[in-house]
């Protein structure tokens, strides 16, 4: 199923509700992200960037984006993007794996990936199990824990700096009944926290052996006072050696 339709889906009171929770958790992850280049695979229409200070931000999708391109066949030099954005591309994406691989691939050492998921361990992915084959978008995506794709991070090289999840109201399609669940949402947190329907993870990619180099202050201050002019007397007038 294509991410085109889920981004029809989220024009729904449910994927309105989800959209929401999910835009300022990216806010707060890529806010701290520094570097040059920033790219958001997917949902190109949604500015998931927003929040962050990169001089450069793309967007990249089969359509409708600044790069048009697959998720699994990114047009980036390898080691140039210092930031990708993964919203909902694993579910709807028929080579999650090789888009990974990709991210992997194009990402400078230290390089953040953050990736948005449905979580199967949820009222949402409860509703998902009674649907029948042929439903409707996102129910026909392939839901995939939090922990699944944490492994599937690691043994790319990654390490997990953190994850989060929201939306536990159930998915009614009525926008009142939405609000009334919402409720939900103060206890979840506390109670039940990995039960949301939605998980943001955030990675960085580490390479091993590398170390990075750092001024020796204590070296350079020890060179400069060796260094520093000293006044001598000469024949009654002052010279500096």
């Amino acid at each position: 199923m294509s991410i085109l339709q889920f981004k029809d889906w989220l024009e729904t009171p449910p994927g309105r509700y989800l959209l929401g929770w999910e835009q300022a958790a990216f806010d707060r992850v890529v806010a701290d992200i520094f570097g040059y280049y920033a790219v958001q695979v997917g949902l190109p229409q949604i500015p998931l960037l927003a929040a962050n200070r990169m001089p450069h931000r793309l967007s990249c999708a089969p359509e409708d984006a600044d790069v048009r391109a697959n998720a699994f066949e990114l047009p980036f030099a390898t080691g140039s993007v210092d930031l990708v954005l993964l919203p909902h591309v694993l579910e709807f994406s028929p080579h999650p794996h090789r888009v990974l691989r990709e991210v992997e691939r194009v990402l400078v050492p230290e390089g953040s990936v953050v990736i948005s998921g449905f979580n199967p361990f949820s009222l949402w992915g409860t509703r998902r199990l009674v649907a029948r084959r042929g439903a409707a978008v996102p129910w026909s995506g392939h839901f995939r824990s939090a922990m699944r794709i944490r492994d599937w991070l690691t043994l790319l090289g990654f390490e997990v700096q953190g994850n989060g999840f929201g939306c536990y109201a159930p998915p009614v399609g009525s926008p009142r009944w939405l609000e009334r669940w919402r409720i939900m949402d103060r206890a979840g947190p506390r109670w039940w926290p990995v039960l949301g329907a939605g998980y943001l993870i955030h990675g960085v990619k580490r390479v091993h052996g590398m170390r990075l180099i750092t001024p020796h202050w204590r070296d350079r201050k020890a060179t400069s006072k060796r260094l520093s002019p000293v006044a001598q007397r000469d024949g009654g007038t002052r010279t500096t050696q």
